[in-house]
């Protein structure tokens, strides 16, 4: 607690960037003739002292991105753009795409790379035109490829690695459930993990909701122990070459969540 209440001083945020600008941020060259995989959409490359934070999250389905990077972006002033959450609105929206991820999300299988930078490309353009500046990116880049293009059109200062074990990450995901009239993400799952072999205790208590809500949560699809299962796999599959080439960059900052603290911020925060 000492240590978020820290963060939130103008002072030690203003610290933290010159820090992280000075440690981590690696100069992005790109090819000024290519045609851009985001379209004619480019990101402004400005000096890092001159804009907000760029940072990534990565981490396995369920580990707590969304809770994480939500409450940076209060605490920083940057906007939190999930990709999971500009899915899913495009889901809702019944547009041209819809259908295909239905049947993508359905089955557990990763949205292509040109669907994701379709949507976050419309997501970044319009957060430029209403004046934004910097970010915190839930949910992209997951690949070596998405990575690289996300490197031809912006900076990135710093990337957080989020982990938990894959009993927790699953006790979690089937615990999720939306309310279908407000939209808001609960959790009915209580997790209660003894430490062992030097591993900490990880303890979870539900997030349950309003009696408002109570009879209206509904669970999302894409929400069985066998779709979780296989997302979790194909994610452990592509994500250590991610993280090699971050890590090589400098740019990697690894945490895995102790118990006590990811209770904390989970039941306060909320989880996604």
């Amino acid at each position: 607690m000492a240590a978020v209440t820290r963060f939130s001083k103008p002072s030690a945020i203003s610290h933290v960037r010159r820090c992280l600008y000075s440690s981590s941020a690696v100069a992005a060259e790109s090819n000024q003739h290519a045609p851009s995989p985001f379209g004619d959409y480019k990101i402004t490359r400005r000096n890092p002292s001159e804009r907000n934070v760029q940072w990534v999250f990565l981490g396995s389905p369920g580990v707590g991105k969304g809770t994480y990077a939500s409450r940076l972006s209060n605490l920083l002033g940057v906007p939190h753009i999930a990709t999971g959450d500009l899915v899913r609105e495009e889901l809702a929206s019944s547009g041209p795409i819809a259908k295909q991820l239905t049947e993508i999300v359905n089955q557990g299988k990763l949205v292509s790379d040109e669907i994701i930078i379709s949507l976050l490309s419309k997501r970044l353009k319009a957060g430029e035109a209403k004046g934004e500046s910097g970010f915190i990116l839930d949910g992209f880049p997951r690949t070596i490829n998405q990575a690289e293009i996300l490197k031809g059109v912006t900076d990135i200062d710093l990337v957080v690695n989020l982990r938990l074990p894959e009993s927790v990450l699953i006790e979690k995901c089937l615990g999720r459930r939306i309310c279908g009239q407000c939209g808001k993400n609960f959790n009915v799952a209580s997790i209660d993990v003894k430490g062992q072999n030097g591993s900490p205790a990880i303890c979870m208590a539900p997030l349950l909701p309003p009696s408002s809500c109570m009879s209206k949560l509904v669970t999302r699809s894409d929400d069985t122990e066998e779709v979780v299962k296989e997302r979790l796999r194909i994610y452990n599959e592509k994500s250590q070459p991610l993280e090699d080439y971050y890590r090589n960059q400098g740019k990697l900052m690894e945490f895995n969540l102790p118990g006590d603290y990811c209770s904390f911020i989970a039941g306060r925060a909320g989880w996604v």
